[in-house]
């Protein structure tokens, strides 16, 4: 039976990654262990973690000037973690939806948060880019993604405080300059992995700046001496992310990944905006291509539309509880016969209601 995975987090993997991984928790490597069984500390899993290592800096085109740590947490953690070992006194904020808001939360508690630009009261519909960045930040986060809402960052600034960014919904789906960036995290259940590992990529020269005594897990340096073993890490999901990021190299690289996902966001964006029935309520410059969010113009209509694609072996169609409607979240994994599927059933629902 065909399922169209569209749910948001955790999201739907490459076939091939699924059935290796399956594979490993039975007999990893014809070792007669299980993947799950093996320890962190064996010479098996150091080789998944350096391996996991070069690709995520391979596809990136990052240098030695940045590590990368698989910790756990999710990208909440991080929400602490980065001003935790990043703030002196204040730093600059975007708020541009769910996720940064109770990013900013967290960091109001380590100093001072200068909100550059809200779009709270227009129920995040856009993204500004009118906004100063201050030089005296100690540094600027935004979100790249916004999962609930769905908007996204086409562009980023210029400056010279480091840009933090919460990449955990679109990374890996498209072609960046991420030496941009001094500091990248991904809660991985999306494009990278299974869910209980994230992914940060950090530049070690923005580390030890700060006068504070750090508890040893919440500080990156502690974790990078380790080689982000200094607890048990998740060794099945970076196992996964490996698997993942080797199937992305193999699909073509994110140049191939971000046409592909332009193309399948264009298709859907098309077909609400051409149908009679649905909208879209977020400014067409801003507009998501991992998250598709629209809405019926008429509540009456949910129940029926509904149980049409509910019987038709769609998941995860839903929209967030916080926002109703629908989102189709369309990320790399998802086959473009699954965004074509969902099209022909919008249209089908147009025509029977006229």
């Amino acid at each position: 039976m065909k399922i169209h995975n569209f749910n948001a987090g955790p999201s739907i993997l490459p076939k091939e990654v699924v059935k290796k991984s399956a594979q490993s928790v039975i007999d990893f490597n014809q070792s007669g262990l299980s993947l799950l069984e093996i320890s962190h500390r064996s010479i098996d899993f150091i080789e998944i973690i350096e391996r996991t290592t070069m690709l995520v800096k391979r596809i990136m085109n990052l240098n030695e000037d940045y590590a990368v740590l698989f910790l756990q947490g999710g990208a909440t953690l991080q929400f602490s973690m980065v001003p935790y070992n990043l703030m002196n006194k204040e730093a600059s904020y975007l708020d541009t939806g769910f996720w940064s808001f109770n990013a900013i939360k967290e960091a109001e508690k380590f100093g001072k948060v200068k909100i550059l630009f809200s779009g709270k009261k227009k129920n995040y519909t856009y993204i500004s880019r009118n906004y100063h960045i201050p030089n005296n930040s100690d540094y600027f986060h935004c979100t790249s993604n916004n999962t609930i809402v769905g908007t996204q960052m086409k562009e980023f600034p210029k400056t010279s405080i480091p840009i933090i960014c919460d990449m955990s919904s679109d990374i890996f789906s498209r072609k960046l300059d991420f030496c941009k960036f001094s500091l990248i995290y991904a809660s991985a259940q999306k494009n990278v992995s299974s869910a209980g590992m994230t992914i940060v990529v950090i530049k070690k020269n923005i580390l030890g700046k700060i006068k504070k005594n750090i508890p040893s897990y919440m500080d990156y340096k502690i974790h990078i001496q380790n080689n982000s073993i200094l607890n048990t890490p998740n060794v099945f999901s970076i196992y996964t992310s490996m698997l993942t990021l080797e199937w992305i190299e193999k699909k073509g690289g994110l140049s191939f990944l971000e046409k592909e996902n332009q193309y399948k966001a264009k298709l859907l964006y098309n077909e609400i905006d051409r149908n009679i029935l649905f909208e879209n309520k977020i400014q067409k410059k801003d507009r998501s291509n991992m998250n598709v969010i629209f809405f019926l113009k008429e509540k009456k209509l949910k129940k029926e539309f509904d149980k049409i694609w509910k019987n038709k072996n769609i998941i995860g169609l839903n929209g967030h509880r916080f926002l109703g409607g629908y989102r189709a979240s369309i990320y790399n994994a998802l086959p473009l016969k699954s965004i074509q599927f969902l099209i022909q059933i919008m249209k089908d629902f147009e025509k029977s209601y006229r």
